[in-house]
């Protein structure tokens, strides 16, 4: 593989870490007393731990293909 298509690989990591950044900063912002009696706002809050697993397990998919690849 080469190492320009090594590096757009690891690129893609980039917009996982994004989302993973929005996603906690939004779990802080519906914490806000606002939002204490809103039910999706409790249900959100319980599926963000399940959401950023998910988005690990996707970046170390990415990244073992890549390891993988470079071999």
């Amino acid at each position: 593989m080469s190492n320009r298509s090594r590096i757009r690989r690891e690129l893609l990591t980039l917009p996982i870490l994004l989302i993973a950044i929005i996603l906690v900063i939004a779990g802080h912002f519906i914490m806000k007393p606002i939002f204490h009696n809103e039910s999706w706002a409790e249900y959100s809050l319980a599926a963000l731990p399940f959401l950023l697993f998910a988005l690990v397990i996707v970046a170390f998919r990415i990244a073992l293909k890549n390891d993988s690849n470079h071999d």
